[in-house]
């Protein structure tokens, strides 16, 4: 989870989608976030990442996210950052805190 410029209202969550996955989700899509601490509120898809750092090809990796993948020695479907726009209502009466781990499923498609 995190915060953007300094309201404590204006969190946001960002996930890490496999690029397999990212043809079943769109801008605008329901989200269902469940924090590690049990809280389960909703959200929407507010923006996919165009790009990722290639971490084979270090000097074009500038301004880009660079997303570590599990194990070096397979191939494995990179991640590109998702973020997601928490539902109004929840996010303006609960403490969030930044930094803090949540699951994120999609339960809409766009489609």
């Amino acid at each position: 989870m995190r915060q953007s410029e300094r309201s404590t209202k204006s969190f946001y969550v960002s996930g890490y989608f496999e690029e397999t996955k990212l043809p079943r989700i769109g801008e605008g899509d329901r989200v269902k976030i469940e924090l590690m601490s049990g809280e389960t509120f909703g959200g929407k898809v507010q923006s996919i990442a165009f790009a990722i750092a290639d971490r084979e090809n270090l000097p074009g990796g500038r301004l880009l996210a660079n997303i570590n993948p599990s194990y070096t020695w397979i191939k494995l479907a990179q991640r590109v950052p998702v973020r997601i726009e928490i539902d109004a209502d929840y996010a303006g009466k609960h403490n969030l805190r930044a930094g803090t781990t949540a699951t994120v499923t999609v339960q809409e498609n766009h489609k």
